[in-house]
């Protein structure tokens, strides 16, 4: 017996994997939620090829046992006619398109880099764009001297898990600004069906003003306005605009009056909601709205000190994923934004902890159009954007969706008040002994976080006390076999008043 999601997740995805291209392209699948892709490439490999990529693999531990992946893989695709992996199709060709209008954009599929140290050059940028990736919000340009620190990355982990969350202390552009345009520019002639947005921040009115002009001189497809980013040098800058209504509806008003194309502000996370901000970038004129960026910060590690010296920059990566999601509703789903007719006439760029296709998915049914993605980049590399595209199109055929559009916002009637959710019912957790392996792992949860509702059986198995147990669901979540489901919603039995 293998657990598939933690093995692949051991596996280091090596560059020119020794163990082959197809085995390595196999297993980066399965750590990317794409379990369609993996069975096909498992499906083809042979024993002999399975055992010399065994032998193959230099992991600094022990070797990812290939072969037991192998064997779960195809045993689930040919078993369970229920899983993700049995629902091929003939081709790739004959998936669904991923293609979306995002700012009057038509948009091959909604995956763009995010403005940041992934996309600092004409080279980085050709290659993910090569690699499928539909556009990229370049890094940002600005006419100040930019001059960054060292070290200026840390990352947060948890049990061995790298980059549960991700701290940086970039800035902006280090090219002089003319070169940096001068780059979008050949991007756009050499790439003519991607989408090229230029990121600026500017220091005055004037500056906004010309930075946005030569953007569009350049062929940008749009500008984005990068009023959030947590670490500026100096004040009157990057966040500081972006906590300050008044100063996103007057950049963003003259920005949109001197040029034709789409002007996209890009938000803080370090605001109180992100509704009043929405509606001054809405009111200045706006065609778009990236959210959220890095969230202030600190950390402690010793070896990301900068001459012994720490300071509060920005925070981004998986663990900043329910805080984005909340924004991107505050947007979407917000009452007073729906009544000014904002849904109607800015479109959003959810960004903010995407890894997977299921990430992405989650931005997309909150009523974003189009995703960017930065710190996965960062840790994987522009590979991923085969995953993030497959996993999509796979999870839409599956679902019989043709149109990527459907797709956007079809979670908001799903959320509500949490004075407003049923508080009649209950799900109590189920436990599957043959998964089981007696760990206590939900015991201890359960008996010291939870409501002593576990006790052991004399074969080590625990079970649930109905007459405790309040559906939590904390034992489900700490199990780590997946041995605990949910059963059946029904209504709360009577409980005694006391």
């Amino acid at each position: 017996m293998i657990h598939t999601n933690e093995e692949a997740a051991r596996c280091l995805l090596c560059a020119d994997a020794p163990c082959g291209a197809k085995t390595a392209r196999a297993i980066r699948a399965l750590r990317f939620v794409n379990p369609w892709t993996a069975s096909e490439l498992f499906a083809e490999l042979t024993e002999a090829e399975i055992a010399a990529a065994e032998k193959a693999c230099i992991h600094y531990d022990r070797p990812i046992r290939i072969s037991l992946l192998q064997t779960a893989v195809l045993k689930d695709r040919q078993t369970d006619c229920s899983t993700a992996c049995t629902q091929r199709p003939a081709t790739t060709e004959s998936l669904p398109s991923l293609e979306i209008n995002f700012c009057d954009m038509v948009c091959e599929n909604p995956f763009f880099l995010a403005s940041s140290a992934i996309c600092t050059n004409y080279d980085m940028v050709a290659r993910a764009l090569e690699a499928g990736w539909a556009g990229v919000f370049y890094k940002t340009i600005t006419k100040g001297e930019i001059r960054e620190v060292s070290p200026r990355f840390d990352a947060v982990c948890k049990e061995g898990t790298p980059f549960v969350g991700f701290r940086n202390m970039e800035q902006l552009s280090e090219n002089p600004y003319t070169t940096d345009f001068d780059i979008l520019r050949r991007l756009k002639q050499n790439y003519p069906t991607k989408r090229i947005i230029a990121s600026i921040m500017g220091q005055t009115e004037e500056e906004w003003i010309e930075l946005a002009k030569m953007a569009e001189e350049a062929g940008c497809d749009a500008v984005e306005l990068n009023f959030s980013c947590p670490q500026m040098k100096l004040t009157g800058l990057g966040s500081d605009i972006g906590q300050n209504d008044e100063l996103i509806l007057f950049y963003t008003h003259f920005v949109s009056e001197a040029v034709n194309i789409p002007v996209i502000p890009k938000m803080t996370p370090n605001v109180k909601s992100m509704s009043t901000p929405a509606l001054a970038s809405f009111y200045g004129g706006a065609k778009g709205i990236s959210a959220i960026n890095t969230i202030k910060s600190i950390t402690m590690s010793h070896d990301a000190e900068v001459s012994g010296k720490i300071t509060v920059s920005g925070y981004s990566g998986k663990a900043v994923k329910p805080i984005a999601l909340r924004m991107i509703y505050e947007m979407t789903g917000n009452a007073i934004l729906h009544k000014a007719g904002i849904e109607k006439h800015i479109d959003i760029s959810g960004i903010g902890g995407i890894e997977t296709w299921r990430d992405a998915l989650d931005f997309i049914q909150l009523g974003c159009r189009n995703v960017q993605v930065c710190t996965a980049v960062m840790q994987y590399g522009y590979r991923i954007i085969d995953d993030l595209r497959l996993g999509l199109q796979h999870y839409m055929q599956e679902r019989g969706i043709t149109e990527l559009k459907k797709l956007v916002g079809e979670k908001l009637p799903s959320i509500e008040l949490p004075s407003d959710l049923d508080r009649d019912t209950i799900v109590y957790p189920k436990i599957d002994r043959d998964k089981c392996i007696g760990c206590g792992r939900c015991y201890i949860s359960c008996a010291d976080g939870g409501h002593q509702a576990i006790a052991f059986d004399e074969d080590r198995k625990p079970r649930i006390i109905g007459t405790k147990c309040v559906g939590c669901h904390l034992c489900r979540l700490v199990c780590p076999t997946g041995a605990i489901s949910a059963a059946k919603r029904i209504p709360k039995p009577h409980l005694q008043k006391w």
